[in-house]
């Protein structure tokens, strides 16, 4: 039996209680997976990004690990509904238009406290003042810079469109904006490197492609590392106090950590270790999070149908955004078909040794998005489920 295979016999024997859709999360995998990315930091605290987790549960379990500490958020809303919980450093990585959300932090000390609001254009702090009513609580600033490689005079350009803080001096300049404003304090930077940290460098069957990704990280990660060091050291002289320079993602962990100028490094899709992130030199992570589906039909030989499934992952359209039939293992979706909203055909020989109620065993494409489909996460260690914890979806939370 392979070691797929035994994950199969073991997921079907811990779930068997249970009717399908479902979703698990390993435990042995998630913990594995925590435990690596904190060898890959190298000693520098590991911030959980929560949009990949998307469970509170979850989010303690890992931050009461050795090497994690604080939570990186998406939206404003949901920092106050972690903050108010009881999470005690919660950084929004994401500028913000939520005036009530704005309205609320600057009134109450505890999420004062607790949240930090990501800024990159001086607009953004007005909108904050607009909105604080009678809210006289000071509001911890974080400021992005861009991390994109521009080449050929600023031609051609490589990686997310996020800041427009591209140079040191412009994050300087917001930096003593921030600094020059009543009501507000700096107390971060962020620079994540989605092109470095999200992008895989070994895809299967494209060597060329890989070698020409390899070869562009590490030009990026020679340039963003000079260009962030000589950021952090002007905004240091708007704001010498800086708590923390963030950087990194899962895949870049050990190359940002290594950076003298970068005080943490940010991940969460390592734990989950969804689809996308097979594509990687640098680590192996394994596969925690999975979602289960129940056959429903079998129109042919070679064939079973699955109830729904058609969960793609955000980003540019395309094959490589849809779930993984992962389990048992040779199943392809359909070409004329795809993943349906309401049931999916499965091809391929496994399909004749599936029977109706059966289940197979998918993974998303990207990690937290799954939590958006499930209410619960049903918890397995060994071939028993040993809790069923809520994810926001579950706690009645949808932010976005």
């Amino acid at each position: 039996m392979t070691a797929r295979a035994a994950d199969r016999a073991r997921y079907d024997r811990a779930t068997a209680h249970l009717d399908a859709p479902l979703a698990v999360v390993d435990l042995e995998a998630f913990d594995a997976n925590a435990d690596d990315l904190v060898r890959r930091a190298g000693g520098k605290p590991v911030r959980v990004a929560s949009k990949s987790v998307r469970c509170r549960a979850l989010l303690e379990r890992v931050l009461a690990r050795p090497g994690f500490a604080g939570i990186m958020s998406y939206t404003l809303a949901e920092s106050l509904w972690l903050a108010r919980g009881g999470f005690e450093d919660v950084l929004c990585a994401y500028p913000s238009a939520d005036r009530a959300g704005f309205a609320e932090l600057c009134a109450d000390p505890k999420l004062a406290a607790a949240v930090t609001v990501t800024v990159d254009d001086p607009a953004q702090l007005r909108l904050i003042e607009e909105a604080r009513g009678g809210g006289r609580e000071t509001v911890r600033v974080c400021a992005e810079l861009d991390t994109s490689l521009r080449l050929l005079g600023g031609r051609v350009r490589v990686g997310a469109r996020r800041s427009p803080l591209h140079s040191p001096g412009q994050l300087a300049e917001l930096a003593r904006a921030v600094a020059g404003r009543p009501g507000f304090r700096l107390v971060g930077v962020m620079a994540y490197e989605g092109h470095v940290a999200g992008v895989g460098d070994a895809v299967a069957g494209k060597p060329l492609k890989s070698r020409a990704v390899r070869l562009m990280q590490a030009a990026a990660r020679r340039e963003l590392a000079a260009r962030r060091a000589a950021a952090v050291r002007e905004v240091r002289e708007a704001a010498p106090h800086l708590e923390f320079v963030n950087g990194g993602g899962t895949g870049s962990v050990q190359h940002t950590a290594a950076e003298e100028a970068v005080t943490e490094v940010a991940a969460g899709s390592g734990l989950f270790a969804p689809r996308l992130f097979d594509d990687y030199t640098s680590f192996r992570a394994r596969p925690a999070a999975l979602f289960a589906q129940p056959v429903v039909r079998r129109p042919g030989v070679g064939v079973v149908t699955v109830l729904g499934g058609g969960y793609p992952a955000s980003g540019a359209p395309g094959r490589d955004r849809l779930p993984q039939p992962y389990l048992p293992e040779g199943l392809r979706y359909d070409p004329m078909e795809g993943a349906g909203e309401v049931q999916t055909p499965l091809l391929g020989s496994a399909a004749d040794d599936l029977l109706i109620g059966d289940r197979v065993w998918f993974r998303h494409a990207k990690a937290g998005e799954l939590c958006e489909r499930f209410a619960a996460l049903h918890l397995v260690e060994g071939d028993r489920v040993t809790g069923t914890v809520p994810t926001y979806r579950g706690e009645g939370m949808t932010f976005l």
